[in-house]
């Protein structure tokens, strides 16, 4: 691949794909785009311009509360500005990979089932978030019907530093280096703590992404993949080894707010066929993970005031 373009490119994911896919195709041309995805001209402005060889389309309103607070501009964003960038390639670079990132969300009520689902199950989404995804996955799926390269692919959470606090791991952690540095008193503010979730850390995300371009020619248009750790973790203990981490004590209280009303308890995903197809399994630790995320949210931490 010659050019490769990224939408979101400036957002937590996109700040680690794009130096990955530059040491993946260090003869490429990889490029952040610079349009706004619910613009069809400029979008197609910019398609006609570079016809890139593979696109990684990352840019979403990816956080739930952010969707269900405005889920206009979230329909627009996640489906209609895949679809304005979508038919643009198709019109523009008819042999460009489109690589579509997805969500595990989309599978919502399926995850009721207990069991780790694979690219088989049901889209049933619990969200205005995991229904704009999965609209925006079926929308890829049917234009690859009409010659679209595309590649879906379905990551369940992952984290890392870069990431937003309004994600779970990062607030946890947060909340965690302000105790830590004495900005904060004591006390840890949280949600459900009983959901049990499928993490992973984001840079082992970008190398299935990564992975996933690189064999993109033995992929068929449309296909599915899951890119998960199989391994659903409590999200207590997620906060408790973040605590532990620290080596700090703190009282928890659960705040109303921050209970969702369709709660899955469980939620983890099966990724054979990433093993099988791309020779993908999570290689960065947990441990490692949780490390990273809490050094980065200390090193941002405020420190206390002189007296």
């Amino acid at each position: 691949m010659r050019r490769l373009l990224v939408t979101g490119g400036t957002g937590f994911v996109g700040c680690h794909l794009l130096p990955a896919l530059r040491q993946a195709f260090p003869d490429a041309a990889v490029q952040a785009a610079e349009f706004d995805v619910t613009e069809a001209a400029a979008v197609t402005a910019a398609l006609r311009e570079m016809r890139p060889d593979g696109c990684v389309h990352l840019a979403a309103i990816s956080a739930v509360p952010a969707a269900r607070q405005d889920p206009r501009r979230a329909w627009q964003v996640n489906l209609l500005g895949t679809l304005n960038l979508a038919e643009a390639i198709l019109a523009h670079a008819p042999d460009c990979v489109f690589l579509l990132a997805s969500s595990a969300d989309a599978y919502g009520r399926s995850f009721r089932s207990g069991a780790l689902l694979d690219e088989s199950a049901a889209l049933d989404p619990a969200s205005i978030y995991g229904s704009t995804k999965a609209a925006a996955d079926l929308a890829i799926g049917a234009l690859a019907s009409d010659g679209l390269r595309a590649i879906r692919v379905r990551p369940f959470n992952h984290i890392g530093p870069g990431q937003s606090a309004a994600f779970v791991v990062t607030a946890f952690a947060e909340q965690v280096a302000r105790i830590a540095a004495g900005v904060q008193p004591p006390v840890l503010r949280v949600g459900q703590l009983e959901s049990r979730r499928d993490f992973l850390d984001v840079r082992d995300v970008c190398a299935a992404y990564v992975a996933c371009l690189q064999r993109a020619e033995s992929l068929t248009p449309g296909i599915i993949i899951n890119v998960a750790s199989g391994v659903p973790r409590r999200i207590g203990d997620v906060l408790d080894a973040l605590v532990a981490l620290a080596g700090i004590e703190a009282r928890i209280e659960v705040e109303p707010s921050r209970l969702r009303s369709a709660e899955i308890a469980v939620a983890a995903g099966d990724a054979s066929r990433a093993r099988a197809l791309l020779g993908w399994r999570p290689s960065i630790s947990w441990e490692r993970s949780l490390r990273d995320v809490l050094e980065e949210r200390r090193a941002l931490c405020p420190r206390p005031q002189s007296p």
